[in-house]
């Protein structure tokens, strides 16, 4: 049976319960770390949907949730700029972006295409003109970001190391 991609833009309990379902699986592995631990994890999903042009894509094969994509959109302003290690590039944050929160596939389905399907599923219908998001640039050994990569992003910025997240590599590509 092939994987159901389902659209939301209201994070439901059972919407929820499932994502987090995936999330515990797919960041397993470092779920020790505060910053990655499921309560963790809840509290900037719950923040992000209640946020502008909140966005979610769930993918189920058969009941099973396996992967899971969702973002929203920030503004000029927008504390998601202020984080970011030294000044933009000139007007960069003066329109909406969507900011890529998230994007996680259980290890049997992934190197299916899956991630791929749920990223552009999530992007198909976009107002904004660019995505951004912000990645481990050591995770998977450095596979994720050239991932992204050849996805089309390009990095144009680092979010500093705090004390519960390592240094991000901020990355851009147009929505379509």
């Amino acid at each position: 049976m092939p994987v159901e991609l389902r659209r939301c833009t209201v994070l439901t309990p059972p919407v929820r319960a499932a994502l987090l379902e995936v999330y515990a699986d797919v960041r397993a592995p470092l779920l020790h770390e505060p910053n990655y631990r499921v309560g963790a994890f809840a509290g900037r999903l719950d923040l992000h949907a209640a946020g502008a042009g909140f966005a979610l894509v769930l993918g189920r094969d058969g009941d099973t949730p396996v992967g899971y994509a969702y973002g929203n959109t920030v503004g000029p302003g927008d504390g998601y700029w202020g984080r970011l290690a030294g000044p933009l590039p000139a007007g960069f944050a003066d329109e909406p972006v969507f900011a890529l929160r998230e994007i996680g596939v259980r290890g049997p389905w992934r190197g299916t295409g899956l991630a791929r399907r749920i990223h552009d599923a999530l992007l198909a219908d976009r107002p904004e003109r660019r995505v951004c998001l912000m990645v481990n640039p050591l995770a998977g050994a450095g596979r994720v970001r050239r991932l992204y990569e050849d996805w089309g992003y390009r990095a144009f910025g680092t979010q500093p190391a705090t004390a519960v997240s390592p240094e991000l590599v901020a990355m851009v590509r147009p929505v379509r």
